[in-house]
């Protein structure tokens, strides 16, 4: 009683295509998976490859200065 049979499906699919038409929905689903190919791609070139770049991103701490090194013999 509460299920939709295959011919309630096909009643929905005819009336979606009469207001949207079949062109805009093929135009809908190309930028559809334009938008989600980006979206792999994006996610790909934020890892890194290999264990060598992570060590380029380390940076050194601080080198402190000796205070008998600093003073001047006058």
């Amino acid at each position: 009683m509460g299920g939709l049979s295959i011919w309630h499906w096909l009643i929905v699919l005819a009336v979606v295509l009469i207001l949207f038409g079949s062109g805009r929905i093929g135009n809908l689903m190309g930028e559809l998976g334009k938008g989600l190919k980006s979206f792999k791609n994006n996610l790909s070139d934020d890892q890194p490859k290999d264990a060598s770049m992570l060590e380029q991103h380390v940076v050194p701490p601080p080198v402190r200065a000796n205070s008998t090194t600093d003073r001047t013999n006058v």
